[in-house]
């Protein structure tokens, strides 16, 4: 089950933490990764450990909030091979609230995690359509229904990932597209290390702690967790499936009160 044989993926922000589970996954179901990622150097070395492990992987160095970078890089792949799944997990975060968030800061969150994926929608779109369908999948967050402190310009971001979803699955119903997101609590990632290492220092082992058990479930989430509940959307498993978001929170919106 969940086999992606034959068919051709583009994973944004596929070389670290999440997409890179996703691409390793993917490729191990069977499809045919495509990688952008902005650190080609990261990309090229993951790309060729997937490709070593019997895999098939590509990478290309594409800024997501270049629209004209964006189209020129699914055109040619899509003219090798049809493009069959976008996945959009490329995104940056930001600690804030309204008023200590900058204009700079607003613009920068909303080039790349909100511009950023309507780019690679936009420009996939006419080939899913032209090939007779597709699936397109979106990194929301649970921070996109609820409330988290300081998060002010992330959490706008990823609302508008959980209703652009909405939309597109119900724009592209007709042409055989499916689409839908993934709003994931806090999951164990190098960015999260990194993070509390710069904000906490010191104090590391004890934040990690403290923020894993904010999830119900006592932890947070490995990026394998994610990656599983992608490639299942991705497969024909789940092809009565579109505009509906997928919680993945250890219970942190349904069981914290």
């Amino acid at each position: 089950m969940f086999k992606l044989n034959k068919k051709v993926a583009v994973i944004t922000g596929g070389a670290s933490g999440i997409g890179l589970e996703i691409s390793r996954l993917f490729a191990r179901q069977g499809a045919t990764v495509h990688i952008f990622e902005l650190n080609i150097d990261l990309a090229e070395r993951e790309a060729d450990l997937i490709n070593a492990n019997g895999g098939k992987a590509f990478c290309h160095k594409v800024d997501v909030s270049k629209q004209a970078d964006v189209k020129r890089k699914i055109d040619k792949i899509n003219t090798i091979q049809p493009i069959n799944i976008l996945v959009n997990n490329a995104g940056i975060a930001h600690i804030g609230t309204a008023e200590t968030t900058t204009e700079e800061d607003l613009d920068r969150i909303y080039s790349v995690n909100i511009k950023g994926v309507y780019n690679c929608i936009h420009c996939v779109l006419p080939h899913m359509i032209d090939n007779g369908g597709g699936v397109i999948i979106n990194m929301a967050s649970i921070a996109a229904t609820v409330g988290i402190p300081d998060r002010f310009a992330y959490s706008v971001s990823k609302g508008a990932i959980f209703t652009m979803t909405l939309s597109v699955a119900k724009d592209f119903l007709k042409d055989g597209i499916r689409c839908n997101s993934i709003s994931p609590a806090r999951v164990h990632t190098p960015f999260v290390d990194g993070f509390l290492k710069k904000t906490y220092p010191g104090q590391e082992k004890e934040m990690f702690d403290k923020l894993s058990k904010t999830q119900p479930i006592g932890r947070m989430a490995k990026p394998e967790e994610i990656a599983g509940l992608a490639v299942y959307l991705a497969s024909d498993e789940a092809s009565f499936i579109t505009g509906a978001d997928y919680l993945i929170d250890g219970g942190f919106v349904k069981l914290n009160n």
